[in-house]
């Protein structure tokens, strides 16, 4: 009786989680994260870290983990790969016109920090990765691009103001536009699938908090772990803050029909690695816990047609610094 009771609590320990089924593992081993989707579901665009490679590189592969190849240079560190609406073009950052090799890595002496690399700029890639245009040439920091396939925006990160805000241009560079002011970090932006809202992650400190943030930023860091999720129309305008954790949340984006929005975050252990994905309404009501695999799960983003939900996890990792790619069946 004793066993079959234990195997019971066992079950439930790893059942999946209420709203994704059919959980699949995609990639195997390296560091696997920011999996999103090509506009007809075929594809996905992601970044890893595998083999030989000492920084992240940006990889397609079919959206059921097959034909997973390299397609940026293999030169300097990239991050935030995105389809463009005609499934055969890709937007990322790159540092590779700084040098070949991977920048250093941030100085954790001063805590936890992220880089913000001034050489990172944004580049319109083919599918095979041959860079066809430099999107971004101002002086610091530009990356974090997504797009939506509506309206043919891209929004992304910059340091052009001084300051890491959200900017918005069109698919060949143009028209950049300037859509946060305040003090502090506003980035990891996704569009609503209307194009009509902006949902993201933002760090606006005070006081001696923002004395340390404009410090860190003269080095090109910043803190992540005080993050909260913000929401905007499409033109930043009519901000509002939907997270009030003072941990860090990030990786939100919307549900399809626009009545959700999906994020990660570590409220549960705000200084901890364990984060799992939540679901909440547009106003911050309504908090749902989506999953509980004990580790690391985020970058969540639903497929074209809002039946699947891609996201990042360590998951039955092997190594602790293992991170693989997920897809599963949205059930709610």
């Amino acid at each position: 009786m004793r066993f079959v009771y234990l195997f019971a609590i066992a079950s439930l320990l790893h059942a999946e989680p209420k709203y994704i089924k059919n959980i699949k593992q995609l990639t195997d081993s390296g560091q696997n994260a920011e999996a999103y989707w090509s506009p007809d579901g075929k594809k996905l665009v992601f970044q890893s870290t595998r083999g030989d490679l000492k920084c992240d590189q940006i990889f397609t592969m079919n959206a059921d983990g097959s034909n997973q190849k390299m397609v940026s240079t293999g030169k300097g560190r990239t991050t935030c790969g995105y389809f463009l609406p005609d499934n055969k073009h890709i937007v990322y950052g790159s540092t590779h016109e700084a040098g070949d090799a991977c920048p250093a890595a941030p100085d954790r002496s001063k805590g936890y920090v992220w880089a913000v690399y001034p050489s990172f700029d944004i580049f319109l890639a083919n599918e095979d990765g041959k860079i066809v245009k430099k999107l971004t040439d101002a002086p610091g920091y530009d990356a974090e691009a997504t797009i939506n396939y509506k309206t043919k925006k891209i929004v992304y990160t910059s340091m052009a103001s001084g300051d890491l805000d959200m900017w918005s241009m069109n698919l060949d560079g143009s028209n950049k536009k300037r859509l946060t002011t305040e003090n502090g970090y506003d980035g990891g932006a996704f569009y609503s699938r209307d194009g009509k809202k902006l949902v993201w992650r933002a760090n606006h400190p005070s006081g001696e908090q923002q004395q340390r943030y404009l410090s860190l930023l003269k080095d090109n860091l910043t803190s992540p772990m005080k993050m909260e999720i913000f929401i905007a129309g499409a033109d930043g305008k009519n901000a509002k803050q939907l997270t009030n954790f003072g941990c860090a949340s990030f990786a939100p984006s919307f549900t399809p029909d626009g009545k959700k929005i999906i994020f990660a975050s570590n409220k549960h252990e705000c200084d901890g690695r364990k984060f799992e994905l939540f679901l909440m309404n547009p106003d911050g009501s309504e908090l749902e816990q989506i999953t509980d695999f004990g580790g690391f799960s985020s970058f969540p983003e639903f497929s074209p047609d809002g039946k699947k939900l891609v996201f990042c996890s360590d998951k039955g990792a092997k190594s602790r610094y293992e991170f693989n790619i997920f897809v599963a069946d949205w059930a709610k």
